[in-house]
């Protein structure tokens, strides 16, 4: 099958050969005919498939064929998706795929100055990729009107409810004119995924490439289980041990991040950080210095796990597990792409046994454990089932309180303590005194320590203080004559 059997025009057969795509994926052999008929679509493809094209290619199509051109403070095609590196790809694919047919496209998100946006807005758009709060911001200040939208498209919706958009997307649909075309796309298929699509979707055609909620079959994955505070030791161990170079890692927190890039760099890595926290420039050139092959090591929470398109990328590693299993899905979707081969390494800690359930139930797989010599867990990560179950091992009898002496002549001398895990490994977090970001400082405790400062109580003096105010300090409270 070629792009022309699907009856694509001629500048876009020209503009799709120009970015060397062969032949359609299945996600686009299926999609891109039927967005060309008007119908509604509800799809379910692994992120690395191709959709983009699937829905963007016809989409440029029509706008070229149907529909009077597109007036002030309106758009024509509405793509809506959840963060603002994934607008950013999707709207480079639609200048891509659309160069030479004179329409004009934007992506609005906040994060940024809503004036500039407000502004290329007074000519009208043909393609308005946002965020979903962002739009509403506009169209609450009168820069977009919804009257001549024709296409409605959610990609990536799955993520936007997760991140909490449900209320934003239903004023969107409130707002939106009963007859147009609407399109649905979606790594995983929740409950309330399904409730929204019956909803907005008129007899949609169902497209489905792969089952759903799973990863990619040449991504190789395992867990490797470890005690939470020595996780950054044993990253730093994995990355020389086995000579990783080119990594996105993910990890929970802005201060993890940084930690964790401040290790690297201190080791000779070219690193460079996205959270939700950094400036949206800045988060593009880390993106973009990353993808050149300047930067070895991209550190990021899941803020970057949405719109990362990375050609070639080799390796995943999960220092933290995320809190919602669908992420895991799209963490590790960034390698394997379109067949390509690729290695998902997540660091776990017992207190993640929850989160590792629930992704194994989710992909329906149980993951391979391995673990590293020298860092061997003290707390143990319960045994796990990919119906989600965790299965602990029943408690050991209680030995007895006063043990029974041994004969003299049979006790022996106790054996040498065993060295803590990890403890004949580099203490590489000690030797990094400098940090990636903003203020992190490694010599003040790591983000990954388990250890709570004791608390001392409260209205006691600590030894060799003053004593408490109220009290007299010669004697027993006696008033001096």
């Amino acid at each position: 099958m070629s792009f022309a059997s699907l009856g694509l025009i001629d500048p876009l057969l020209r503009n799709v050969q120009d970015l060397n795509y062969q032949t359609p994926t299945p996600v686009q052999a299926k999609a891109i005919p039927a967005v060309l008929s008007g119908k509604d679509v509800m799809a379910a493809a692994q992120t690395g498939t191709g959709k983009t094209a699937g829905f963007a290619l016809p989409l440029l199509q029509r706008l070229v064929q149907h529909g009077p051109a597109v007036s002030s403070n309106r758009a024509r095609v509405l793509v809506l998706v959840p963060t603002r590196e994934l607008a950013e790809q999707v709207l480079q694919s639609f200048i891509d795929y659309g160069k030479g047919l004179d329409l004009r496209f934007l992506a609005a998100y906040g994060g940024v100055s809503i004036n500039p946006q407000m502004m290329k807005l007074r000519k009208g758009v043909d393609v308005l990729v946002a965020t979903p709060g962002r739009l509403l911001d506009l169209n609450r200040q009168n820069a977009v009107q919804f009257d001549q939208v024709q296409t409605l498209v959610l990609d990536e919706a799955d993520r936007m409810l997760d991140l909490g958009f449900a209320r934003e997307l239903n004023a969107v649909f409130a707002a939106l004119p009963v007859q147009r075309q609407t399109l649905l796309f979606s790594a995983t298929f929740t409950d309330d995924i399904r409730a929204m699509a019956a909803g907005i979707l008129r007899d949609p055609l169902n497209i489905s490439v792969s089952p759903p909620n799973a990863t990619a079959s040449k991504i190789r994955q395992w867990v490797v289980t470890v005690d939470k505070k020595n996780k950054p030791d044993l990253f730093m161990h994995l990355v020389a041990e086995n000579n990783w170079r080119h990594a996105l890692v993910f990890v929970k927190t802005r201060n993890g991040v940084d930690y964790l890039a401040a290790m690297l760099d201190e080791a000779g890595y070219a690193v460079d950080t996205i959270h939700g926290d950094k400036p949206q420039p800045a988060r593009l050139r880390a993106l973009e210095r990353f993808k050149t092959g300047e930067v070895q090591m991209l550190v990021a929470t899941d803020v970057a796990a949405r719109g990362l398109d990375i050609d070639d990328l080799p390796l995943v590693i999960n220092v933290d597990l995320p809190i919602v299993a669908q992420d895991y899905v799209h963490r590790i979707g960034r390698t394997g792409r379109a067949g390509a081969s690729g290695v998902a390494v997540s660091l776990v800690c017992a207190d993640e046994a929850p989160q590792l359930a629930a992704i194994e139930a989710l992909i329906r797989q149980t993951l391979r454990r391995e673990e590293e010599p020298g860092f061997e867990a003290e707390h143990r990560v319960p045994q796990t089932s990919a119906t989600g179950e965790i299965i602990r091992k029943p408690k050991k009898p209680k030995k007895s309180r006063v043990p029974h002496a041994a004969p003299r002549d049979m006790q022996v001398l106790s054996k040498k303590p065993r060295p803590q895990s990890g403890e004949n490994q580099p203490k590489l977090a000690a030797q990094c005194a400098v940090a990636v970001g903003k203020g992190t400082s490694l010599v003040g405790g790591s983000p990954f320590s388990v250890q709570k400062p004791r608390s001392k109580p409260a209205g006691k003096p600590t030894a060799g203080s003053r004593k408490p105010a109220g009290k007299p300090a010669g004697g027993r409270g006696k008033r001096q004559s």
